[in-house]
This record gives C-alpha cells, sequence and structure tokens, in this order.
C-alpha cells in the first residue's frame, strides 16, 4: 500500500513548451497526455502568418531520397493525423496523390523507392507513356520515368497548428500568447523564463520548439548551424471552365529538373500553387517584408508554362512569402542543451517539417519524459563531426 500511496504523491513535471507551431504544438499535446503539466506560450499565436507552420497548405508525403530517417516518420505521421481528424472530426489530410517527376539524374526518386516499400506507404513507377496518358495537361518534356503515392496529397496548415492547440487546452493544457525577453539561453545558468511582459515563467523542463528564432535564442548553440530563408509562393488562376488543372484532375507534384518545383492544386479555392525550393536569401522572420521578388514571380510563370502550358497565361491571383529554417544538413535538431541538461531543442524543418509533426510531438514527449537521448541523426553533436579537419601545418 505504500508504494501505491507514494506513487500516486510523486508530483507531475512541469514542462514549459515555447513556440506553439508544428513542432511545439504537436509536443506539448503529448507531453500533456504523458502526465505532464504543460504550459505552451507562443508570440504571435499559432499558425501566424510569420511562423513556418503559417500559410494555407503542406505537402503530405513519403518519397524522401536514400539513406534517411523520413519516410517511416512520415508514415507514422499520417496514420496520427487520421487518427485526429476522426477524434476531432475535423479535415485536415486530403489525400489527392502526390506525384514525382524524375529526369536523368533520378538519385531521390530511385533511392525513394526502397524506403516507400519498407514503410508500407503505396507507390506506383509509371513509364514516361503512363505518365502522358494519365496526365495529359502536364507536359513532361526531359521526364524519363515518375512515382505516383496514390494515398498521399496535402494538409492543412494553419487550420490544423491551431486545431491542434486548441484540443491541448481542451485536454486540459495551459496556453500563453507571450513573447520570451531577450536573457542569455545559451549561458545555462537560468532558472525561468523572464517574458516581454515582465512575468516569468518556471519549469522543471523547458522545449523550445521556435522555428525560425531557434538561431537568435540560441546563437552559439545553433545560430552557426542554421539560417532562416525567404521563399516566395504563387498562387495562379485556373482557365474558366477548364476543370483539368483543379483538385481531384492534377495530383501533388514535386519536380526535380535543372532545380526543385513544387505545386498543390485547388487548395480551398486559392488557386494553382507553385513554388521554388531553392533556398532563397537570409530572411528575418520578425521584421522581413514579406513580398515576392520580380526574379522569383519571372521564374514562376517560366515554369508554369514550361511544365503546365494550358496555364502559359494564367493571371497570378495571390502570393505569400514564408521561410524556411534550415539546418546545414536539412535534419531536425531534437536535443538536450549542452550546457543544461532539463533544455530541450527542437527544431530546423528545413522546409519538410510540417507533415511529420504528430510524429515528432510523439517522439519527443517521450524523450523529454523518459529522459532517453534522440537518433544521432537529429542530436547537436553531428555539426561538430560535420566540420573539416584543420589543415595540417607545411
Amino acid at each position: 500500500m505504500l508504494a501505491i500511496y507514494c506513487a500516486s504523491m510523486t508530483p507531475q513535471p512541469h514542462i514549459a513548451v515555447i513556440g506553439a507551431g508544428a513542432f511545439g504544438g504537436w509536443t506539448a499535446l503529448y507531453l500533456l497526455r504523458g502526465g505532464a503539466q504543460v504550459t505552451l506560450l507562443d508570440a504571435w499565436g499559432p499558425g501566424n502568418s510569420r511562423s513556418s507552420s503559417g500559410g494555407e497548405t503542406r505537402i503530405m508525403r513519403g518519397a524522401y531520397g536514400p539513406d534517411q530517417p523520413y519516410t517511416k516518420l512520415a508514415a507514422r505521421a499520417l496514420d496520427l493525423w487520421k487518427q485526429h481528424e476522426a477524434q476531432w472530426k475535423q479535415k485536415f489530410f486530403f489525400p489527392i496523390g502526390v506525384l514525382w517527376m524524375a529526369e536523368e539524374d533520378d538519385a531521390f526518386e530511385r533511392g525513394s523507392l526502397p524506403f516507400l516499400k519498407d514503410a508500407g506507404i503505396p507507390f506506383e513507377q509509371l513509364t514516361v507513356n503512363e505518365l502522358r496518358n494519365r496526365w495529359p495537361q502536364i507536359s513532361f518534356e526531359n521526364v524519363e520515368w515518375g512515382i505516383y503515392e496514390p494515398q498521399s496529397g496535402y494538409l492543412l496548415a494553419r487550420a490544423s497548428a491551431q486545431a491542434v492547440v486548441e484540443d491541448f487546452v481542451a485536454e486540459g493544457g495551459e496556453y500563453r500568447q507571450a513573447t520570451v525577453a531577450a536573457q542569455d539561453l545559451d549561458s545555462g545558468r537560468w532558472k525561468s523564463l523572464t517574458l516581454l511582459d515582465g512575468s516569468t515563467v518556471a519549469a522543471d523542463r523547458y522545449v523550445f520548439a521556435c522555428g525560425p528564432w531557434l538561431g537568435k535564442l540560441f546563437p552559439r548553440t545553433v545560430g552557426p548551424h542554421f539560417v532562416s530563408t525567404k521563399q516566395d509562393v504563387f498562387f495562379f488562376g485556373t482557365p474558366a471552365g477548364d476543370p483539368r488543372y483543379n483538385e481531384g484532375n492534377v495530383p501533388v507534384w514535386g519536380d526535380h529538373s535543372d532545380h526543385f518545383m513544387y505545386g498543390i492544386p485547388g487548395n480551398q479555392g486559392r488557386g494553382f500553387k507553385l513554388a521554388d525550393d531553392t533556398r532563397g536569401p537570409e530572411f528575418d522572420p520578425t521584421s522581413g517584408q514579406r513580398l515576392v521578388s520580380e526574379e522569383s514571380m519571372a521564374e514562376a510563370r517560366r515554369y508554369i508554362a514550361y511544365r503546365f502550358p494550358g496555364m502559359k497565361d494564367a493571371p497570378l491571383v495571390e502570393t505569400r512569402v514564408c521561410q524556411y529554417e534550415n539546418t546545414t544538413d536539412h535534419n531536425f535538431i531534437v536535443d538536450r542543451h549542452p550546457s543544461q541538461a532539463n533544455v530541450w531543442i527542437v527544431g530546423g524543418g528545413s522546409g519538410h517539417g510540417f507533415k511529420h509533426g504528430p510524429a515528432l510531438g510523439e517522439m519527443v514527449a517521450k524523450l523529454v519524459l523518459k529522459d532517453e537521448t534522440a537518433d544521432a541523426v537529429f542530436r547537436l553533436a553531428r555539426f561538430e563531426a560535420q566540420k573539416p579537419s584543420p589543415k595540417a601545418s607545411p
């Protein structure tokens, strides 16, 4: 009886999660479900337009090339997305398929095949003739073959980020819209967080999932391995009376041509979304002006005329500027701070993180609550290993 009584008296750990985007929101929810008392903070709110989890849509796909942990993580995430859709009676995932166009350099697509098979993600390998017959509205010039993931598609971004926080609060979590004041978080010599309103948050453990702000909050630990880049996104109006470019008639697509282009049709009537995955210039997520450049607009128009000739003269109906928070190797960061074991750093989505939110949150909550260590690919120590060896003296 004594053992039972003592266990029941064990206090819940209080964990503060800073950042309510795809990584922070899901992590906070799973920490709460794991028995912790959780305070979730965000400066402008979940899915806000400065965040990397803002905007309308994100791709849900399994192809990730060779030698990576993300295909399996995506498969787990998709299961969790579907579970939460059913639980919350809301629709976030639209399985309209994802098409990958492979040209002569097809290392990404070839490397993806065994990982898709191993993760149980359905896919088809299609010849260029099969591609042309199935989607005649697409010009497959220079394309040699393709991968089609029929059960993949796209996710609603802002709406789902907000739904996660709403459920977190409904399940008993505390959410505050508040900003962490400038302080030397890298020092390891602090016991509580000071907020801009003068209040403080003291917790047993802290999880910083601050997206593009991680490099500024931890300039020594994260800053040298991290950059936020400006990414321009375009929405083109489809031709009146021509449904060929609507959702359902063309899938989400990715095109590894001279550089990587991708797009999503439909998405709540906003038009035909098109973006270039090439990393843009460095960008300040707080004060950066979110205006697309003339150069990227010209490239978007050139590309849409090349690959989707029926939309050659399509009007531009909307633009958006978001940002990627890139690590130098494009892998996530999930690790303790080297100077403060009760502080965790979670981020570096690098343009592909959103889809993984529920699976990553599940994983991080387990690591934090059980005091375990993430896989080496996510740990900060990898950056030291990546540094070039100093040249020997002559």
